[in-house]
């Protein structure tokens, strides 16, 4: 029987839950990117942990959960929302880049999307940027970190892709 992965709840008001999850499996991995669509990764914020198999980043994820449709959840005055999230992959044997500059530590990248396949978990980012993580099998925990800010910018997807193939942010 697959896992679900649930939100628990956080401080005092109902709509103050941070996300804590786990994948182990690809059905796990398709919820999990979801929820870390547009996250924005600061370059800085990425490590490979060799010694203990392990890779760890820390992104300020966009929170759909708050308002996926994008209307004013109930006794809000702003309509989005992000928030750090640390993220880890367990049992990482080797990680390899494409198209990201590691010696620029202020480069910020967008995250698209998550995929595993055959031993390799892909972080595919906006501007054909790629993680590559080469696993045991598939373990990533993911867990908000703090306090919530606001923001008025809601990242869009639509058919009209800006020319390097990233979506355009309204």
């Amino acid at each position: 029987m697959a896992r679900r992965p649930a939100l628990t709840p956080f401080g005092d008001k109902g709509r103050d839950r941070p996300l804590r999850v786990r994948a182990e499996d690809l059905e796990d991995l398709t919820v999990v990117a979801a929820y870390l669509q547009d996250a924005i990764v600061p370059v800085s914020e990425m490590s490979y942990e060799a010694a203990e198999h392990r890779f760890v980043l820390v992104a300020g994820r966009f929170r759909w959960e708050i308002a996926p449709d994008g209307t004013v959840a109930e006794g809000q005055d702003t309509p989005f929302e992000r928030v750090h999230t640390g993220i880890r992959f367990e049992g990482v044997r080797n990680v390899r880049t494409r198209g990201i500059d590691r010696r620029d530590p202020g480069q910020m990248l967008n995250l698209l999307s998550l995929a595993y396949a055959d031993g390799t978990v892909d972080l595919v980012f906006a501007g054909d940027a790629t993680i590559r993580l080469d696993v045991d099998s598939l373990s990533c925990h993911v867990e908000d970190l703090g306090t919530p800010w606001p923001t008025v910018f809601r990242p869009s997807h639509d058919d009209g892709d800006d020319k390097d193939g990233a979506p355009k942010a309204d």
